[in-house]
């Protein structure tokens, strides 16, 4: 099975990338995830963004810390499977934290997602939480999981906390590419995907109001860059449930043939 994961899309450079992306190369993958977190202004998503990235492909749309930015995604969590907030929210969030899928070539898949603690508002333990989401889960079934955290260690530790037990461990939240990508124990682990917006930026946001909050303390609002955007995403092929590779992928919006 081939999975595709495409790193935090913001705003519109990043959704009409994500969109671009898919409409060239969404039939070479079984199952697609996005995160969609920052979809709308870099806060949140809207029911016509989310519907946006399933029309062009997305099996699966994640969200994280920017989950409840936007108040007409509650009903959304509340309607479909599709859209996942943290699983480690607390009992009676809206919402789902994980699910299973079927495969349209073929199988089920489980998605999961967890959100840090460290340098982030402290939900529930994402390592307790997995742990009984495992449990509910049937032997051999693939399970991805985005794991939406600040802190690289935090990244590290669950990676090797589900080393061996899930399909895939991908780190989202910081907006930065890392190149750590790995295969270990049948599991794939990135630190971070990355960011699907506007590179030349404050990770996804416009530099001049990030520079003058930045040199003379004064408030400023945030703005979403312009330009040119590329996707940030990683490709996973699996065998059965567990991971034979992880690739990083990089494209430009524009570029002719995606790789």
């Amino acid at each position: 099975m081939r999975v595709l994961f495409i790193g935090d899309v913001f705003a519109t450079p990043g959704m009409r990338a994500a969109q671009a992306y898919l409409a060239a190369v969404r039939h070479e993958y079984d199952f697609v995830i996005v995160n969609g977190e920052n979809a709308a202004g870099g806060f949140g998503i809207t029911r016509r963004h989310f519907e946006q990235l399933r029309s062009a492909g997305a099996d699966v749309v994640t969200l994280g810390n920017h989950a409840f930015d936007q108040s007409e995604v509650v009903p959304l969590l509340e309607e479909t499977p599709r859209l996942l907030r943290a699983a480690n929210f607390p009992p009676g969030t809206p919402g789902l934290g994980w699910a299973a899928y079927d495969v349209p070539s073929g199988g089920r898949i489980v998605v999961a997602q967890l959100m840090g603690r460290v340098f982030m508002d402290p939900l529930d333990d994402p390592y307790r939480v997995v742990d009984a989401i495992l449990e509910e889960v049937p032997s051999g079934m693939p399970v991805i999981v985005d794991f939406h955290a600040e802190a690289t260690s935090e990244k590290k530790v669950m990676g090797y906390h589900l080393a061996g037990r899930v399909s895939a461990v991908l780190g989202t939240h910081t907006h930065v590419t890392t190149a750590d990508e790995q295969v270990f124990k049948g599991t794939a682990y990135i630190t971070d995907v990355g960011m699907t917006g506007v590179q030349g930026s404050s990770i996804g946001m416009a530099f001049e109001e990030v520079h003058t909050r930045f040199v003379t303390k004064l408030p400023a609002k945030y703005r979403p860059a312009a330009g040119q955007a590329s996707v940030s995403a990683v490709a996973i092929e699996l065998d059965g449930a567990r991971a034979v590779s992880v690739t990083r992928l990089r494209w430009e919006h524009g570029d002719k043939d995606p790789e």
